[in-house]
């Protein structure tokens, strides 16, 4: 049969034909799991992860949706027809648990995407710190956006930094609404890599969005801030919304609105491989 085995470890800048290889790899891995009961849950949780990152890396790459999923389909048609006991299986399952034995050691990894990328981080800490976090500028302004807490994986929590001192009344997370389109929104987008699309075509017209608003505000803590940073605010939104970032595309965008009387200042942030960081940071609470 021979089964390849599934490299769990992210690997930065993945090539569009190795990216399709894990994929399909890592599928039937899944697959297999699923028919075998070959791993643990803190071993598929991992598997489950690198097969996200792939599967960004593709999608980035030019892969279409279509494609992937027909991938996907030849992968779970293989694996149905493994043996569970047989040597290769057994041999495949092996490696992948080789692999996750070097992984659970790693407590940082970065995940680049077309424009701006993750920083994951699962280290053990008495204080809060960023988990999983984009920075981006908007204007003369900064923002600091993803998931923050003494635990993993976090809270959705953006920290605005304004040039002017100026103070936000509230903030606003805007992002497609799933069940008002039938895909991504890639404004003018003919296909292929999405290096060059700005983010802000990455997101669809107001009528196919929906928006979240921000459960809490504060002053930004020191241990959310850059060393470079006086002071900002901090932004928290309820569980559904990263639940909702990561069930998007990664090549589409968000954006967060920071609203101040008289003017909203929006900040746009690429979903990338959230989910794969979101899912990294979740392995450290099994």
């Amino acid at each position: 049969m021979g089964l390849l085995s599934a490299v769990l470890t992210a690997a930065p800048g993945l090539a569009q034909a190795q990216a399709l290889n894990l994929f399909y790899e890592r599928t039937v891995m899944i697959a297999a799991d699923g028919r075998c009961g070959l791993f643990a849950p803190d071993v598929a949780a991992a598997l489950a992860a690198g097969r996200a990152q792939a599967r960004g890396a593709a999608l980035r790459g030019g892969t279409t949706p279509g494609s992937l999923d027909t991938l996907a389909r030849s992968a779970r048609v293989k694996a149905a027809g493994a043996v569970c006991g047989s040597p290769d299986i057994a041999l495949a399952a092996s490696r992948v648990r080789e692999a996750f034995a070097g992984f659970a050691k790693v407590t940082r990894l970065s995940y680049p995407g077309d424009l701006a990328g993750w920083s994951a981080d699962r280290s053990q800490t008495r204080a809060a710190r960023w988990r999983l976090m984009q920075e981006t500028g908007f204007g003369a302004d900064r923002l600091s956006f993803g998931l923050a807490g003494r635990e993993t994986p976090g809270a959705l929590v953006a920290v605005g930094r304004f040039a002017d001192g100026a103070t936000p009344y509230a903030a606003r997370l805007v992002l497609r609404d799933t069940s008002r389109s039938l895909g991504p929104y890639l404004d003018r987008w003919g296909g292929g890599p999405t290096a060059g699309l700005p983010l802000s075509r990455r997101l669809p017209p107001r009528a196919a969005t929906r928006s979240f608003a921000a459960e809490a505000r504060s002053p930004a803590g020191h241990d959310l801030l850059p060393k470079t940073a006086r002071d900002g605010w901090a932004f928290r939104f309820p569980p559904e919304a990263a639940r909702e970032v990561a069930g998007l595309d990664p090549r589409e965008a968000v954006a967060v609105e920071f609203l101040f009387s008289g003017e909203v200042r929006r900040a746009y942030v690429e979903v990338g491989d959230f989910a794969a960081g979101r899912a990294f940071l979740q392995l450290a609470a099994r």
